[in-house]
This record gives C-alpha cells, structure tokens and sequence, in this order.
C-alpha cells in the first residue's frame, strides 16, 4: 500500500520532510503546504510537488507531517484529525499537556495514527542502546545537547529547554521508564543554556545539558551502570561499552602482579538518516493500523517534563535574583 502524504510547514526540518518523503518507496509525496507562499513554491518545485492552502492538502492526503511553529500545532493537528488525516506533529507536541490530551482523544475516537516527532528516537545508536539497557542496570545518565545560536526561525520559537534538551528528556523516559520524582534546574540569564537534574523512581540519576552558545556542536549520552560503562555519539552514530575484566594475580618473572583489564566494545550499528527512518515508520503504521514507535501520551510527557524543568529553572532564577540583592544591601 502507498500512502499519499503532505507537509505542512516547510522551514528548515519541514522541508527535510518533503525531501524524505519525496524518496520513500511506499509514500507519494503530494504537496505541501506553507503560509509563506513563496517558499511553498519553491518547496514544490525542489520535490516535484505541488503547493496547496492547508485545507486543501488535507483533502488530497492520507497523512501529514505538521512542522509549523508550535503555537499552531494543535490547530493544524487537529484540523488534519477532524478529516481523518493521520498526522505526524513535530516535537515538542504542543503548548501545553491539556491541549495534548485533547488531540490524542480526538485521534483515537477517530481511528487516526497521530505520532510525535521526537526524531532522536530513531537514531541508530539510541535503537541499539535501547536494546542494551535491558540487560544492565544504569545508576547515572549524562546527555549533552550543545552548538552554535543558530538563526532557524522554527527553533527560535521555542526555549533552549523545550526546542533541545526536550530530545533528551524523552529519550532517557524511554531508556529508564517509570517516574521522575525529582527535578532541578537552572539556567543563564537569556536562557539559552540550561541545566537539570532528574532522579527517576527507581533511583537512576540523570544529568542534562541544553545550549545555543557553544561553539562546538555535540550530542551526547554516557550511562554509568553496575555491569559497565556506555557512550554514545549521537552524530557519528557511535556506541562504546567499557567493562572491566575481573582482577587476578599473574606470576612473572618469578614475581606476583595484580592484572585488571579493560574491555572495550562497540557494537555494529547500521547507520543511516534517522528522519528517515521516522517516516518509514510512521508511513508503515499508518498503512498497518500499527501504533507509532512514539506516541501522543510521550509528547504529552516530555512536555510536561520540559515545563517542569523550566519552572525550577525560572525559580532558581528568582531566587539567585534575591540573593544578589541581599548581596548588594550588604555591601
């Protein structure tokens, strides 16, 4: 079965889309749409597509990728529901978890695949991490999101916690599972780089950085575990794990020497675009009547946790605010 897709919202990732869609063998790019009707068209062209007003692309589609900003993701989400139109919605999800639930009802009484666009969950290396974390039991996670300001109007519109590290808090959800029961957070004063402390029910302890000021871009995840220790490079799609040999004593020489060795392995990984191993998967749930690898209630939860982060954030704003005026009339 070929799906018929459109695009809704072609900046900078929604124009990734396009080119994606343009290229799977199971989906027919359609059309696009976009409010800048210049760049629709252009969009068009580069795929070979056609551009439509919204409504009308809904009408010629089976699904919908929406990378609009998202202060309209629920509108647009829910005019593609309301059609019965499966719909993929960037991350994060929506503006606020209320209005989240609200779509994920609407899609179920419809019978329509609504899939959040929380892309890191495809990468290579998270796929096969995945897969480790079921045999090892972790005690800390440390991830790094970091680059360069970057002027994608698209990413501007969010916060450094919900346009980044939002990628972070739904992955290490999924890695650990259970409950957050803890967070801290804190964050410069223009809010472009943040950092938080999540402790999860079961005792896991993780660590998160977020920024648009380092001039270097990296993304990153190590997992300190009882059995070993894991990195992972989200970019080189890389996977290292260190483990440590058991220790024994060797004669040399005549003399008795203390040996302990590590062992370091890397597991084969099959690299590829981890958008489009997103899409594949959402065009084949749409065409199976599967559920997504993730779904509206994971949005829904890493919205919560980004808004969570972003209060303690703001608190320890206001506190340090205090303290630098008790400085102040101190002096």
């Amino acid at each position: 079965m070929t799906v018929d897709v459109g695009v809704v919202g072609v900046g900078a990732m929604g124009k990734n889309h396009a080119r994606v869609y343009s290229e799977l063998p199971d989906a027919t790019l359609v059309g696009i749409a976009d409010a800048d009707v210049d760049r629709a068209e252009a969009v068009a062209d580069d795929f070979g597509t056609t551009a439509y007003a919204v409504d009308e692309l809904i009408d010629r589609v089976d699904a919908v990728s929406v990378a609009v900003p998202t202060e309209y993701h629920a509108d647009v989400a829910g005019a593609c529901i309301d059609a019965g139109v499966h719909v993929l919605v960037e991350k994060p999800f929506v503006d606020s978890p209320e209005v989240g639930r609200e779509l994920v009802d609407r899609a179920e009484a419809a019978g329509v695949t609504l899939q959040v666009g929380h892309i890191e969950r495809f990468n290579p290396a998270i796929t096969e991490l995945s897969r480790i974390v079921e045999d090892i039991s972790p005690i800390a996670i440390d991830a790094r999101r970091l680059g360069p300001p970057t002027d994608d109007e698209r990413s501007l519109d969010d916060d450094v916690v919900r346009d980044l590290m939002i990628h972070d808090l739904d992955v290490v959800r999924s890695l650990v599972g259970g409950e957050v029961v803890e967070i801290n957070a804190i964050c410069t004063d223009d809010g472009q780089h943040a950092n938080s402390q999540l402790r999860f029910d079961d005792g896991t302890v993780v660590t998160l950085t977020a920024s648009r000021v380092t001039q270097k871009k990296v993304r990153d995840l190590t997992i300190t575990a009882e059995q070993c220790y894991v990195e992972l490079d989200y970019l080189m799609q890389d996977l290292e794990i260190h483990r440590q040999s058991r220790p024994e004593y060797m004669k040399v020489e005549g003399n008795v020497r203390y040996q302990h060795e590590g062992i370091t392995e890397r597991p084969m990984i099959q690299s590829g675009e981890p958008l489009r191993f997103e899409l594949e998967s959402f065009v084949a749930s749409v065409a199976n009547g599967t559920p997504p690898r993730v779904t509206g209630a994971d949005g829904i939860r890493a919205v919560e946790l980004a808004d969570a982060v972003v209060e303690r954030a703001t608190a320890s704003e206001g506190a340090r605010t205090d303290a630098d005026q008790v400085v102040t009339s101190n002096r």
